[in-house]
């Protein structure tokens, strides 16, 4: 067995709040029991909201926790070029196409249709609208429009699997359990936005493996995700690392901690007073439980 390696990758887009901590808290102790690494990635491929005061604040957050991470921190930002190859190779397989529609048009374009389907997370899945189109079409919309979005054709990606059926290991209750992948429930997810040479799921993958990630834990929000990254793993010749999807910490209104909601964050929570030990408390931190549902190596 390889040295286990854990990773807290925050996004620098606002403050971390409890949701965070608790991720935090479980990598870091992870690898402590099990003599694994610790390293902290701040994934900033957004230029617009990647601020660099919220940088310094998931360092500052972190550290306040009592935690130590393996230098240098991996910022995302500063890897585009490893992006970008991975991207390449998957255009010269044939398995990416070019987008020119708006979300306007996108939401046009399923709003009469009552039952159409949506992704995991609720969106309407992508109706198709530059899949297969003209050469003409493309190079005259690219004059007009400028760069486009680029999209894996997931009818393609599935059909160029090599081997076996897809799925992951997702460890949990002391168990190892087969997930099969269900691809397809997200449609021609983008890999390239207009505006960022990368997506999530894209630089998420390249950097997993890059970095030797052996556990990815993180939080339950993310499970469906881990459909579209082990497809890109297998279409890129990446290993898979184990996953779990640990339980989220609620609001009030029993919804999950959100940024971009306004939750109390653990900036504030500092301010007003609280202690790193609160903050354990809040999450209700129970690591040797927490732990064991983690199924660590031994």
């Amino acid at each position: 067995m390889p040295r286990p390696v854990f990773r807290f990758a925050p996004s620098p887009n606002g403050r971390l709040h409890l949701g965070h901590a608790l991720s935090a808290l479980l990598n870091a102790e992870a690898a402590r029991r099990t003599g694994g690494r610790f390293l902290l990635r701040i994934e900033d491929i957004d230029p617009s909201r990647a601020i660099e005061a919220h940088v310094a604040g998931v360092l500052n957050d972190v550290a306040w926790l009592g935690l130590a991470w393996e230098q240098p921190v991996h910022r995302q930002s500063e890897h585009m070029a490893a992006y970008r190859e991975a991207f390449t190779r998957l255009k010269a397989a044939g398995l990416v196409y070019p987008c020119f529609a708006t979300r306007g048009e996108i939401t046009a374009a399923v709003a009469t249709k009552s039952d159409w389907p949506c992704d995991p997370d609720g969106a309407p899945l992508y109706p198709g609208l530059w899949r297969g189109a003209a050469p003409g079409a493309v190079a005259a919309a690219h004059a007009a429009i400028g760069a486009p979005a680029w999209r894996l054709d997931m009818t393609k990606a599935l059909a160029a699997l090599a081997s076996g059926p897809l799925s992951w290991t997702e460890t949990g209750a002391g168990l190892h359990e087969t997930i099969a992948a269900d691809c397809a429930a997200w449609g021609d997810v983008v890999l390239l936005r207009k505006e960022v040479p990368t997506s999530y799921h894209l630089s998420v993958v390249v950097d997993d493996a890059r970095q030797g990630i052996t556990h990815v834990v993180r939080g339950r929000d993310l499970y469906h995700a881990t459909s579209v990254h082990v497809l890109l793993q297998r279409l890129l010749g990446l290993p898979s690392p184990l996953y779990h999807h640990h339980r989220l910490i609620l609001g009030p209104d029993g919804r999950k901690l959100s940024k971009s909601r306004g939750s109390e964050s653990l900036h504030t929570l500092r301010t007003a007073g609280a202690t790193p030990d609160d903050v354990r408390r809040l999450v209700n931190w129970a690591p040797d439980r927490d732990l064991a549902l983690l199924s660590l190596p031994s």
